[in-house]
This record gives structure tokens, C-alpha cells and sequence, in this order.
């Protein structure tokens, strides 16, 4: 299972913009092939920063979302609305606590 983190800080205003966007996007990215979860945080210290958490199957099910019509629909119009370039982590989950 791959763990997929992207933190995407935007320029004031467009944060709600992207809330509409991620609305009607999130269900075609959840049920992408391989996607078993995802999630929307915002940052407590800067409301502008948004992050998502995704699971996938494998490294091999992120790749063909990353290379999709649905991942070259959202990216484009996504980072048209940043202040700075998103930063994005895969990591393995090693330890998970009861």
C-alpha cells in the first residue's frame, strides 16, 4: 500500500475555489482503480495550505492516475490557483499504533 501526501499552498481566495473543484472531482479520484481512500486537510496554522492524503494499492495504480485524463483534467487547473509549487511524498506505512 502506498501512501500518497501533496501539500498545495494557494493564493489568498483561491483556497475556496479549490474546495468547489475538489468537490466535484473527489469522487472520480476515489474511485479511481487502485484508490482506497482519500482525504482533504487544511493546515491549522495557514488556511491556504491544503493537503491531500491518498491510499493506493500499489505504486503502479498512482502512476496511471498520475498519467490519466481524470489527473490531466484536475493538475492543470489546480496549480493554476498556487502560490508556490505543490510538494508531494509516497511513503510506506512501517508502524501503525491501536
Amino acid at each position: 500500500m502506498i501512501v500518497r501526501l501533496v501539500r498545495m499552498a494557494f493564493r489568498p481566495g483561491e483556497g475556496e475555489r479549490f474546495l468547489e473543484l475538489f468537490e466535484g472531482w473527489r469522487h472520480r479520484i476515489r474511485s479511481f482503480p487502485g484508490c482506497h481512500h482519500l482525504a482533504l486537510w487544511r493546515d491549522t496554522a495557514d488556511p491556504h495550505v491544503f493537503f491531500t492524503h491518498s491510499l493506493w494499492e500499489g505504486e503502479a495504480d498512482l502512476e496511471r492516475y498520475r498519467t490519466s485524463d481524470v489527473f490531466a483534467e484536475v493538475w492543470p487547473t489546480v496549480k493554476a490557483l498556487f502560490r508556490e509549487p505543490a510538494a508531494a511524498w509516497s511513503v510506506h506505512e512501517e508502524v501503525r499504533m491501536p
